[in-house]
């Protein structure tokens, strides 16, 4: 006979609604745009509605404002009540005066930036992989959550834990070994090695696609050398590798000829194609003492939820169907205003909370840039952490200073000898404006580098040096040095 057991389980289960506002949520604005497209088209319970003129003068009370109604031009917004400035600066007197201003302009008109619509890398690798065989909507959406894992040199900046959490948060519930076998689909698209650790497995995938054209002689030994002489490869000691492999020097000299022909950084081909420009998703401006935000929203898009059907769900006579229909797209419409209601919301807390953290910066410029956690942001505007880590990745602000990924606002602290924290951003500066001044017949070690930024009054080890030198993809001095 079958035992029956009781037992009780804590399970965290989202709603399609804390889905969809996640989702939406981590779009930058020119994906929202199409995404809103779609639903658009998908939905006829959603209809594209008139631009609003709404400036921050004309904000709605919050009583006429509804998820449901025009997203861009009736929710609820900041108060345009200044406040004063949160912390005391270095700047002019004019500066330690400004106030701080949070407000929302539908169009914001001289301030628009006009993108030039093209296919991200992501789409591109996406549409790759989509045409392969096995690959349906299920293997899609976990190749998204990797390629948004991704830093700016197409490395996989995550740990598979992190990457399947947030799977799980999207509602998708996969595990490490499916994860693992679109990661490897994704190493050998175009271009090839991207989602990768490391630089040796990047070269090792470039590599298996050069093996059908190359001698099988020479390739084995030029897998032979990323695998077993890696580090005697990266810093050039081919001496060694020579001596090591015991093979003809005309054969080590071509196995390493096809390893320095591989590509190392294969995202940079796609970047520098002209016409790609960034769509900043917040604009914070500083005139007259005031520095105010805005959202980046561009009013001619917005959506409400129809009422043309509401008389059909009233009317007895309608087929059941027909209602069923309705009442199903009615409440995806809803969640969908409403998502988009909730997106705005965040964003803009978060906007919010960075300017106060980081006034210093946006009056006088990076050099001012103070060290922050999202830990820090999460704590003021009571939101989660993973929240926090949605709403900047892949936005952006345009400055008085220029145009910033939200993510270079957080990094870590080191102190100075006034007892203060200076941001690691400006220390790799400092480490770069070095390198750039340096000589090249005499290169600086990270033991000089190191004594230069005590001399600025900046504590820091020698190793701490070597760590953000080889983060900026510094080599180190002996390969810094001029040969001829």
């Amino acid at each position: 006979m079958a035992e029956i057991r009781l037992q009780q389980k804590q399970k965290a289960i989202l709603s399609a609604q804390q889905i969809l506002s996640s989702q939406l949520l981590q779009l930058p604005l020119l994906n929202l745009e199409q995404r809103i497209y779609d639903e658009l088209q998908e939905n006829p319970m959603l209809e594209l509605i008139a631009e609003s003129k709404d400036t921050a003068g004309d904000i709605a009370s919050e009583d006429d404002s509804s998820p449901g109604d025009d997203m861009f031009g009736t929710l609820e917004r900041f108060s345009k009540s200044s406040m004063k400035e949160p912390r005391q600066v270095n700047t002019s007197r004019e500066d330690s005066e400004g106030r701080l201003n949070f407000t929302h302009e539908s169009a914001p008109q001289e301030r628009f930036f006009q993108a030039v619509q093209h296919d991200s890398f992501d789409e591109q690798l996406l549409r790759q992989l989509a045409m392969q065989e096995g690959i349906g909507e299920r293997e899609v959406m976990i190749a998204i959550e990797i390629l948004g894992n991704l830093d700016h040199d197409g490395y996989l900046a995550e740990d598979n834990d992190v990457i399947l959490a947030g799977l799980h948060s999207s509602g998708l519930d996969a595990d490490e070994h499916e994860m693992e076998k679109i990661l490897r689909k994704i190493h050998y698209l175009d271009p090839p090695g991207i989602a990768v650790r490391d630089l040796r497995e990047r070269l090792l995938v470039q590599l298996k696609l050069r093996e059908a054209s190359s001698e099988q002689e020479i390739y084995r030994t030029a897998v032979r050398i990323l695998v077993q002489f890696y580090e005697d490869f990266l810093h050039r000691r081919y001496d060694r590798i020579l001596k090591k492999l015991d093979l003809p020097k005309d054969h080590v000299e071509e196995a390493l000829g096809i390893i320095t022909s591989l590509d190392p950084h294969p995202v940079e081909l796609f970047h520098d194609e002209g016409g790609h420009y960034i769509t900043p998703d917040f604009i914070v401006t500083y005139e007259n003492g005031e520095l105010t935000a805005m959202l980046n929203d561009r009013s001619s898009l917005s959506v409400k939820v129809s009422e043309q059907y509401q008389g059909i769900l009233k009317n007895r006579k309608a087929p059941k169907d027909e209602k069923r229909f309705i009442r199903y797209n009615l409440t995806r419409a809803n969640d969908f205003a409403a998502a988009i209601a909730i997106r705005r919301q965040t964003l803009l807390k978060v906007i919010e909370s960075l300017m106060k953290a980081q006034y210093a910066f946006f009056v006088s410029g990076p050099e001012h840039l103070v060290p922050l956690g999202m830990k820090a942001i999460a704590g003021d505007t009571g939101l989660d952490i993973s929240t926090i880590s949605r709403a900047v990745n892949g936005k952006y602000v345009q400055t008085r200073f220029g145009v910033f990924e939200l993510k270079y606002f957080f990094s870590s602290s080191l102190a100075t000898d006034e007892g203060d924290d200076m941001s690691s951003k400006i220390i790799r500066q400092y480490i770069g404006e070095m390198v750039k001044a340096e000589n090249p017949d005499k290169p600086l070690s990270d033991d000089l580098i190191t004594g230069q930024l005590k001399d600025k009054g900046i504590n820091i080890a020698r190793r701490t040096v070597a760590k953000y030198r080889e983060q900026m993809q510094i080599p180190v001095a002996r390969l810094r040095k001029k040969i001829f």
